[in-house]
């Protein structure tokens, strides 16, 4: 009886041992050497489940970084009506994200602009040029656009902008999403 007690345990503590390295259970654990961001999506009460559908997919496209909602906020998000959706940022974590409901209801996927903020607090540009695949193309491509993932590119760059950790990446002070 022992014995098997000792078995199953045993059985157990493997599995719980294993889980973590098969990515089971972990979907949203940050790489062990990620630098991990906070935000606070309270102040964009229309558009909650958009800013944790923003930051996921930052977070399955980067190893650098990791966004996490809650803890000690540095990027904190707002609704706003009129003037465009816009981030006042240093570009390395820190920000103000303003979420322009007009623009919303115009079409614009709100998932894309939390997203499309989100990069610029990531330390990304516009460019404005790009086609939809970029995110950072903004509202470029116009409204039929729904894309709020970030291409290879510019994943490839917020991981270069965190690989040092908080080294601070130097941006305009506002961004605005048009």
């Amino acid at each position: 009886m022992i014995l098997q007690r000792f078995g199953r345990l045993a059985a157990g503590a493997a599995v719980a041992l294993t889980l973590p390295l098969t990515g089971a259970g972990t979907a949203s654990a940050a790489p062990l050497d990620a630098v991990e961001l906070y935000y606070d999506a309270s102040g964009l009460p229309d558009y909650q489940a958009e800013a944790t559908q923003a930051a996921a997919n930052w977070n399955s496209s980067v190893h650098n970084v990791h966004l996490n909602s809650g803890g000690a906020a540095t990027i904190i998000m707002h609704e706003t009506t009129g003037g465009g959706s816009y981030t006042q940022t240093d570009g390395h974590g820190t920000g103000d994200i303003y979420i322009d409901t007009q623009q919303v209801a115009e079409g614009n996927d709100p998932t894309r602009i939390i997203a499309h903020e989100i990069g610029h607090n990531l330390g990304l540009p516009d460019h404005y040029e790009g086609p939809c695949s970029e995110l950072m193309s903004g509202h470029g491509p116009g409204i039929t656009c729904k894309n709020a993932m970030p291409d290879a590119q510019e994943a490839a760059q917020v991981d270069a902008n965190f690989a040092n950790g908080f080294a601070t990446v130097r941006l305009p002070d506002k961004h605005i999403y048009r």
